[in-house]
């Protein structure tokens, strides 16, 4: 049948509508709010999207396992290995081994990546307080819980399969 459907299937099919379905809409908000703060740290100081997110991941946690930065971060390996072999190249970030798991690499700001975590974060969350002011106060705790609640639910359809 391949991607055109028949004029009986599309005349039968319940009424879609793109523009109104839940996971689009999230998904075109998702991608022009990141493309709002990212003009911070990408033009600003030339990191890509997943460059600002392993500086970022580590920022906050001090030092991650290679491995932990992807899941932490909601990059895919390609992304978080290129992100790193960029950041490390560029004196930001050290890559030593883990003494627990030989094959493993602890990742870490060096005081240059921590200089610049410390420089894009306000900028970022000015950005980020901008967005939110045209919610009122309550309405973005109804919204902060209701994300947790739509990712807690999103999660268990995932487990389930």
């Amino acid at each position: 049948m391949g991607l055109t459907m028949t004029r009986a299937a599309a005349a039968s099919a319940p009424d879609f509508d793109l523009p109104r379905f839940f996971p689009y809409r999230v998904a075109v908000l998702a991608e022009r709010v990141s493309q709002a703060i990212s003009q911070v740290y990408l033009d600003r100081f030339d990191l890509s999207r997943a460059e600002w997110r392993v500086v970022a991941a580590l920022g906050c946690n001090e030092k991650m396992a290679a491995k932990d930065i992807g899941p932490y971060s909601a990059l895919d390996k390609m992304q978080v290995s290129r992100a790193v072999a960029r950041l490390e190249q560029e004196g930001l970030i050290r890559r030593v081994g883990d003494k627990a798991d030989g094959r493993a690499k602890i990742i870490s700001l060096t005081p240059a990546g921590r200089t610049l975590y410390q420089r894009i974060v306000p900028l970022t969350l000015a950005r980020e307080a901008y967005l939110l002011e045209a919610l009122e106060p309550n309405e973005r705790e109804i919204l902060s819980r209701a994300m947790d609640r739509l990712l807690a639910r999103a999660e268990s359809l995932i487990e389930r399969g």
